[in-house]
């Protein structure tokens, strides 16, 4: 098990940033350029000079175009009309026609929004400046959330088979018969996993650091403070869960399916934002959302404790809340 602790965040934190993205890459282009004019050759060049698109076939016709989405050979079909640099010299809007590939919906979707952001871009002069994480990097994004979704892992499974493994044994026995009270009991069954947790923390600063040259741009105090409070709801969550349960198996289930629940009502892949009203106000329910917004902010923006306090009280009264319950759910022989 100790070793598993240290392994498991090195490789989720070493392989995960490159798998889960949501950057569409490598979108193979048609284009219809029907116009051939010089301003029709620059947007085409802008396109081709873009790091998303690779240009597969110019001035091909559009049923030509239509056959290559058809066999997979390209996903976007951009079709420039005649008349499209005139136009342009002449400060108008000339239409484009965008033709995309939607049986990948994802594709799709982000490659027409890519293409259609640098058409704007080119007829308009327009620039776009994007704060505390400029270049659009997805993996700056994904690290902090990747981070605390360690911590929900490792402090939420963990405890969850500690009272309950001992049920199976037989040793909790000799638990209730001693003279530690309940409060002392809980405190020293979740102690080692605050500590744990800790140390998962440092591994994940550490590796964020040296192989994706990541530091916080706010004070790593912060992430520490956020993250023993969130340690602390975890815990006692999952101790919660183990008090109830008859088998390890049941508890794990059990703590599965609520640790999928917190993941997806996150806001971790999708923003909260994009989910329905009703979906939205059930996140206020979720602990990990509050600990995975203040990861971001004190990573990518560097926000200050003052300026989450609202996050940080509402973790501290989970916190209490599963402690309490924890502490009221053990049953011990007086």
């Amino acid at each position: 098990m100790p070793k598993l602790i240290l392994i498991f965040p090195c490789m989720l934190l070493l392989f995960m940033p490159w798998a889960a993205t949501m950057e569409v890459s490598n979108i193979k282009i048609d284009v219809v350029d029907a116009d051939r004019s010089v301003e029709s050759r620059r947007l085409i060049d802008k396109i081709a000079a873009s790091e998303y698109f690779i240009l597969k076939d110019v001035n091909c016709s559009p049923s030509k175009a239509m056959q290559d989405v058809g066999y997979g050979k390209a996903d976007i079909i951009l079709e420039i009309p005649d008349g499209y640099g005139e136009k342009i010299v002449m400060g108008e809007c000339p239409q484009l026609q965008i033709s995309a590939n939607a049986v990948d919906g994802m594709k799709g979707s982000l490659g027409a929004s890519y293409l259609t952001s640098i058409i704007s871009g080119y007829d308009s002069g327009m620039s776009v400046i994007y704060k505390y994480n400029p270049y659009l990097d997805y993996k700056k994004y994904m690290i902090p959330a990747l981070m605390a979704m360690i911590v929900v892992l490792i402090c939420g499974f963990m405890p969850c088979l500690n009272i309950v493994s001992e049920k199976e044994v037989g040793t909790i026995e000799q638990m209730n018969v001693s003279p530690v009270s309940r409060v002392v009991f809980t405190v020293s069954k979740l102690l080692p996993y605050w500590i744990i947790g800790v140390i998962v923390i440092t591994i994940g600063v550490v590796i964020a650091k040296l192989v994706y040259d990541m530091s916080p741009v706010g004070n790593l105090l912060n992430i520490y403070i956020a993250s023993i409070i969130f340690i602390m709801v975890m815990s006692g969550m999952g101790l919660v869960i183990s008090n109830y349960s008859a088998t390890m198996q049941q508890s794990m289930f059990v703590m599965f399916f609520f640790i999928l629940v917190l993941v997806l009502m996150s806001g971790l892949f999708t923003p909260v934002s994009s989910m329905p009203k009703w979906a939205q106000l059930l996140t206020y329910l979720n602990p990990f959302r509050y600990y995975m917004e203040m990861m971001r902010m004190v990573y990518l923006k560097g926000t200050e404790l003052v300026f989450m306090w609202k996050h940080i009280l509402v973790l501290i009264g989970f916190a209490i809340c599963f402690y309490a319950w924890a502490v009221l759910s053990y049953r011990k022989v007086e």
